[in-house]
């Protein structure tokens, strides 16, 4: 497994705001999705099995 600071983080293009200051960034391993604040870096980070990240994702578009 990889380390945190191992992991290739992306800022997510759905979590942007006017002035650009409200960011999530996501790094993928084949079997988890990573998460975390992009202000917080070092702070918590939430992980996800594909399955369960893609659900996350497909509800908070309200599909």
């Amino acid at each position: 497994m990889n380390s945190k600071s191992a992991l290739e983080w992306f800022k997510s293009s759905y979590s942007s705001n006017s002035e650009g200051t409200d960011c999530v960034e996501v790094a993928n391993t084949p079997r988890t999705i990573h998460v975390r604040d992009s202000k917080n870096t070092p702070g918590p980070q939430l992980a996800f099995a594909p399955a369960a990240w893609a659900g996350f994702v497909e509800y908070s578009r309200g599909e």
